[in-house]
């Protein structure tokens, strides 16, 4: 069975009968999604909240009753995948783009899941690119300021080589720095920018991380 199958399937089984569940985005999240769909027309009784219109056109299409985040006081839960996590737990999302909606939904659950496959685990984050999803008026001065830290931004681009547009109607901004020795402080310096709107870096937000690899499954508790 692919890695990302197999920790998406076992996330599923978190899910307990009544429970309102955050669903992520992106490829291992989609095993999760599909496998929380089987256990609902099976009976499981569930809320979803979906963190972008990608999922929730997934789980509409398996029968999964979705409100959206607005529509709900808490989350008991939140599934989803992470782009890299650090020896200390923590992470960096954002590669399929639905980072915003993501820690919003993170944040307002009880409980947050990471499924990822072992080569996500890593000493420290920075290899893979961080996300810095911006409103597009006065993109180019942050791109600017970011190449003048020496952070090698780039644009995101879709499929036709256009700016990439998130759900929100913002751009991504990709900051190529290798290593992020300070990821506090730089989230609290990212935070501070006008014109950003999120980042991908997702500190301290995890309690358990399922983690696939050839030798099977492994589950951390993180916080």
């Amino acid at each position: 069975m692919d890695l990302k199958q197999m920790v998406g399937e076992k996330a599923a089984e978190f899910v307990k009968d009544g429970m309102v569940v955050g669903l992520g985005t992106g490829s291992t999240a989609y095993y999760m999604v599909e496998a929380i769909g089987k256990r609902v027309k099976e009976g499981l009784n569930i809320i979803g909240v979906t963190t972008s219109n990608r999922t929730q056109e997934q789980a509409e299409a398996l029968g999964i009753p979705l409100k959206s985040v607005d529509e709900i006081d808490r989350i008991d839960i939140t599934i989803d995948g992470a782009d890299e996590i650090s020896q200390a737990y923590q992470g960096i999302k954002g590669g399929g783009a639905a980072h915003l909606f993501e820690k919003i939904v993170a944040d307002n659950s009880d409980k947050v899941i990471w499924i990822v496959d072992d080569s996500k685990m890593v000493e420290e984050l920075g290899a893979f690119p961080l996300p810095v999803e911006v409103i597009p008026y006065g993109s180019q001065q942050l791109y600017r300021l970011f190449e003048d830290k020496g952070y090698k931004p780039t644009f995101r681009q879709d499929t036709n080589e256009e700016l990439l547009m998130t759900d929100a109607g913002h751009y991504i901004i990709d900051l190529h720095m290798e290593r992020i020795e300070r990821p506090h402080e730089l989230a609290e310096w990212l935070d501070g920018l006008t014109g950003v709107v999120e980042h991908g870096l997702f500190l301290d937000r995890v309690n358990t991380i399922i983690v696939g690899s050839e030798s099977g499954v492994e589950i951390i508790e993180a916080r």
